[in-house]
């Protein structure tokens, strides 16, 4: 990431979306500014989906309509984030080099007609991509409309791994630089099992679909390869801009909805972090699915000020049943994001398409027109937002770190676990739904970061975790960190590798325990856990499911036990205090109401206070410079009552002891700058 490199150049927060005015005829421009206008809008993204209009052939450029749109919005004050079209090459382009085309895992060879269609290890793609964009650096870099590029489009959406012959040349070198000799491929791969070993480099494949189960040291290496050949398209691609312009450089992340990017690698390659956010339909609590990506946004960029590049006015159309947002979500989803340190709010699209794909996707000008509820919710979204200039560039806090690392979750999805019942997003959800719930702000860690201005470090889900991570999160316990740690972690190396010294061993200093055997549930199957309660929480009975472990205690305390199931009588929840800090273990999956128990006792060990507040009132602080913001959404149907002074921004209104939050509205509230940064709310109670 460009530490020097400033944020676009626009006054206030940005609003605004992606603009594909070459599904219209020219009059239907003019009267896009004007609406823009009218709602606020001063930034659009254009050109992501162009380059079969751009470069009519190899080398050949028309940028005619292009040079007219760019002078059009710049003379009606609206901004351009400029996209290199480079998600959809054009159908020459596979005439000329039909084996670019990506190959899935079973062979079959993908067509055209589509989007992100190319393999990203092919090198008239490669050529391609530098190409055009160069071309457009070239000619407007200078251009006063743009204070933006926009590289690609979604990287490993839906064109990730790839098994074509050049990601399989590509994968062989990529090992080469990785490992320099066969011996250390073998030994790291296992390869002694199942006769595997290898004895000359081109014999080595991408893990295709075979028999029985591909070596799953094999295939998390080829998932490291996939995020690699992406981002080096990225880079390749960002180098072309920044040898001739000085915009900032993005392209758009999934966050927790895409999982072939390591977004942590990307951080560091952007100038800006940027992401597009879906709601998911069959979540009936999308807010807090919108949160973790929010938190993750703002996480993976370092804690600074991040981009929303696209969410939805209202139903999206590639889900099994979209849902339509109800009136007042968009904005309270909008906020949300702007809450958790998003100073740009974009919408995929502007106007919704009358052909294609997505023709049944929302926009901001939808197939009804401007009258119409969602239309109308734009523009008021537009003022709001004007209104909220001073947040930018406000920072968010957290006193609590979620770990949240790619890798484990990609050697962890792999096949032949003990339980199908296990799954990363499962875990995360869990432990962050608890925190949401209580008002406690997150952030996202990996293991071997710097942890140590975080009260509390949860890792809900770390099967894979280095001997390296695992002395960062031991120290960062002894130095007086409170460390919770889920089931099936720290079970693996690098390599897929179980760790000497039974399950979990590598942390045993921070937990003083160690799984023997793992002991996973039937379908079905519920067990109880008798809580012992000298954390203050009392005695009682915990109900959970999915999984047990016959854990080996050493120098912790045991605070609950198994009543039954394969465990029964054996420790279920165990807590050790090494050097000054604690470390919590976890060995089953606690209902709900059973983890809230627990989670009160961990919180008084790392003097994390939650915010007690009504179901469905969420608070966000964001900390200025000379003020803090204290943002305040209500998903609920019933009004809710908050003590707080200051200024609410909304209705700049002055707020003297108590202020009500609509059901299904937000407030947020300008206050005296605290004394110091904290993810706690103290100057703001219900």
């Amino acid at each position: 990431m460009n530490q020097s490199t400033p944020w676009p150049a626009l006054s206030g927060l940005a609003y605004g979306g992606d603009y594909t005015p070459e599904q219209w005829p020219r009059e239907v421009w003019d009267e896009d500014v004007v609406l823009m206008r009218e709602a606020g809008v001063n930034l659009v993204s254009v050109g992501i989906f162009s380059w079969a209009l751009l470069e009519t052939s190899e080398g050949v450029f028309d940028f005619g309509w292009l040079d007219e749109l760019l002078d059009l919005l710049h003379a009606n004050g609206i901004s351009v984030d400029l996209g290199t079209p480079t998600a959809a090459p054009p159908a020459w382009f596979f005439a000329d080099h039909p084996d670019a085309r990506p190959v899935s895992r079973d062979g079959v060879v993908m067509g055209g007609g589509s989007r992100g269609s190319a393999s990203p290890s092919s090198p008239a793609y490669r050529d391609a991509i530098v190409r055009i964009s160069s071309a457009l650096a070239e000619r407007y870099a200078q251009h006063p409309a743009i204070v933006l590029w926009h590289v690609h489009n979604e990287y490993g959406v839906p064109v990730g791994e790839d098994y074509s012959p050049a990601s399989v040349l590509a994968f062989r070198d990529w090992l080469i630089e990785k490992y320099e000799t066969l011996d250390t491929l073998n030994t790291a791969w296992g390869t002694a099992f199942w006769g595997q070993s290898y004895t000359a480099w081109e014999h080595v494949d991408a893990p295709r679909t075979a028999p029985s189960v591909v070596n799953p040291a094999q295939r998390l290496d080829f998932a490291r390869f996939t995020d690699h050949q992406l981002r080096a398209c990225f880079i390749a691609e960002r180098d072309a801009i920044r040898a001739r312009a000085t915009q900032p450089i993005t392209t758009n992340f999934m966050a927790n909805q895409s999982w072939t990017t390591d977004l942590w690698a990307w951080g560091r390659e952007v100038d800006v972090v940027s992401d597009d956010h879906y709601l998911w339909a069959a979540d009936e609590e999308g807010e807090i699915g919108l949160a973790i990506a929010a938190d993750l946004s703002r996480s993976v960029g370092g804690g600074r000020p991040w981009m929303l590049m696209e969410h939805s006015t209202s139903a999206v159309n590639w889900q099994p049943r979209n849902i339509a947002k109800r009136p007042g979500e968009m904005s309270r989803n909008s906020l949300s994001h702007v809450a958790r340190g998003a100073d740009a709010v974009l919408f995929f699209q502007w106007r919704a398409s009358r052909s294609g794909a997505e023709k049944f996707h929302s926009a901001m000008i939808p197939h009804a027109g401007t009258d119409s509820r969602v239309w109308r919710e734009v523009v008021e979204l537009g003022s709001h937002l004007r209104r909220l200039g001073e947040v930018r560039g406000s920072r968010v806090v957290a006193d609590v770190a979620i770990l949240w690392d790619f890798e484990s979750f990609w050697a962890q999805d792999l096949e032949w676990r003990p339980s199908i019942d296990l799954t990363h997003q499962e875990r995360v959800r869990a432990f962050y739904e608890q925190l949401w719930r209580d008002n406690i702000t997150v952030d996202f860690a990996l293991p071997g970061q710097d942890l140590s201005a975080y009260r509390l470090v949860i890792a809900p889900a770390q099967y894979l975790l280095r001997v390296e991570d695992a002395e960062n999160l031991n120290r960062y316990v002894e130095r007086g960190g409170t460390l919770l740690v889920s089931f099936f972690s720290a079970v693996v190396d690098e390599n897929d590798a179980v760790h000497a010294g039974g399950f979990g061993a590598p942390l045993r200093p921070a937990l003083g325990v160690v799984a023997e055997e793992f002991l996973p549930l039937r379908e079905s199957a519920t067990a109880s856990v008798a809580w012992h309660g000298d954390r203050g929480d009392g005695s009682g009975t915990l109900t959970a499911d999915t999984w047990q472990e016959d854990l080996r205690v050493h120098e912790a305390a045991v605070l609950a036990t198994y009543v039954d199931g394969p465990a029964a009588g054996r420790p279920a929840i165990t807590r050790n205090e090494s050097g000054e800090g604690i470390g919590w273990y976890i060995s089953t999956r606690l209902d709900a109401a059973s983890l809230r128990t627990v989670m009160r006792a961990v919180y008084l060990d790392a003097g994390v206070e939650p915010f007690a507040a009504p179901a469905g009132l969420e608070i966000v602080t964001r900390h200025g410079e000379e003020s803090d913001y204290i943002v305040a959404i209500n998903h609920g149907e019933r009004e809710q009552r908050l003590h707080a002074s200051g200024t609410e921004l909304l209705t700049d209104t002055e707020v003297d002891g108590e202020i009500t939050v609509p059901a299904g509205d937000v407030v947020i509230i300008r206050t005296a700058r605290a004394r110091k940064e904290a993810a706690t709310h103290p100057l703001v109670r219900v």
